[in-house]
């Protein structure tokens, strides 16, 4: 049987797959035509504002933040570029773009996820209207009485000479890729964000371009591909929350409808419910309850016999074996539920919290360690002439 992508590098594909897709159209893909010879200039102009569009609609403010910066760069280093590729506005605006789009994608990430309608959500835009008043205020200097001609002389520096990437650059974007991994990296869950993940990718899309901005056609495509990823990863990162269990990381109760849906006529429905459970939110907490319902999930994800585990709601799950009858599924079942009851799940109390502890049977004092057993029953049926159907 063959082995299944780690879920952790599943969002990693669709971001891949698009670097790809931009490098291969620049080293085989043929010239366009005159018709569509608009396409290299304005074709990235289309695809950042699709990202931030769907950013917007799907209510991620992170996503808008990248998509936004991606948009005002792309804008800012075409309109320089009318002076010359080798001006002084060109290098300024260049040199200006590869600190500020990775500087606010970690701005971004250090802050909470509220979506984009917030409260006081409009210091975002505030940050964009001054971080473009600065570039245009340093890319003019010495063509208005305002800008000094002071500038010259800073670009002129080997630190900021551009391009490739002036070294502030490839700091500011090596930080920003760390954070989004950082952020993205699956730490209690059995999966990464895509949307975290995205980031990642869309920084080093942009560093791409930005690397090689010199060549024709490698800004535009790579900027593109940058803006595509982020489409791709907002979308992924919807699909999971409607489909997912946040707290276990299973397949949530639609992803089930589906699935049911899509059976064919030999099956078997397992349905999984923690024995006793309010009793655990009552005598231990909610948050007591919530990893054992974790424990319960990681031991249900691992089911063999080609089994499925969904969360269904609440303290239930279900498990779904396509292709297989009862008597081939119990075993499997069998071993998961003998799973749960053998792991057991320490609970340790801090000394804040020692007063509400159990006691030991010598000399009263409080345990600061309880084993707590874990155990569920389940239920298994398949189709037959009195439940023909998955809800029967």
């Amino acid at each position: 049987m063959p082995q299944r992508l780690p879920p952790a590098l599943l969002p990693v594909i669709a971001p891949a797959a698009i670097l790809a897709a931009a490098a291969l159209a620049l080293a085989i893909g043929p010239a366009l035509p005159a018709s569509l010879a608009g396409l290299k200039e304005y074709g990235p102009y289309a695809v950042l504002l699709a990202a931030a569009g769907v950013a917007f609609g799907f209510n991620r403010g992170r996503a808008l933040v990248a998509a936004g910066s991606l948009l005002l760069a792309y804008v800012g280093y075409r309109v320089a570029l009318d002076y010359g590729a080798e001006s002084f506005p060109a290098r300024a605006v260049f040199a200006a773009i590869v600190v500020l789009v990775p500087a606010n994608v970690i701005a971004a990430l250090l802050l909470a996820e509220r979506g984009v309608r917030h409260h006081r959500d409009y210091r975002w835009l505030l940050a964009a209207l001054g971080e473009v008043l600065l570039v245009v205020w340093i890319a003019s200097a010495g063509h208005s009485a305002v800008a000094g001609g002071a500038w010259h002389g800073v670009f002129d520096h080997w630190l900021l000479r551009s391009p490739p990437t002036p070294w502030p650059g490839r700091l500011a974007f090596a930080a920003a890729f760390v954070a989004a991994l950082w952020r993205a990296w699956p730490r209690e869950q059995t999966h990464a964000a895509p949307l975290e993940i995205g980031l990642a990718a869309m920084l080093a899309g942009f560093f791409i371009a930005c690397e090689w901005a010199t060549r024709p056609g490698v800004f535009g495509v790579f900027t593109s591909a940058a803006g595509a990823i982020l489409i791709v990863a907002v979308l992924q990162e919807s699909h999971r929350m409607a489909f997912r269990d946040e707290l276990t990381g299973l397949p949530g109760r639609r992803a089930l409808q589906e699935a049911l849906a899509a059976l064919g006529p030999e099956y078997t429905l397992a349905m999984v419910d923690v024995d006793h459970f309010k009793q655990f939110n009552d005598t231990h907490g909610h948050a007591v309850g919530d990893q054992v319902l974790k424990l319960v999930a990681a031991r249900l994800a691992g089911v063999q016999g080609g089994g499925r585990a969904f969360r269904y709601g609440g303290e239930e799950f279900t498990v779904l074996f396509q292709g297989a009858t009862p008597a081939q599924a119990l075993p499997h079942l069998e071993q998961v539920r003998s799973a749960v009851e053998q792991h057991g799940m320490v609970r340790r109390y801090d000394d804040r919290r020692a007063e509400s502890a159990p006691r030991t049977a010598r000399g009263g004092e409080p345990a600061l360690e309880q084993v707590l057993s874990v155990t569920v029953s389940i239920g298994v049926a398949g189709p037959g002439r009195r439940a023909r159907t998955p809800a029967e």
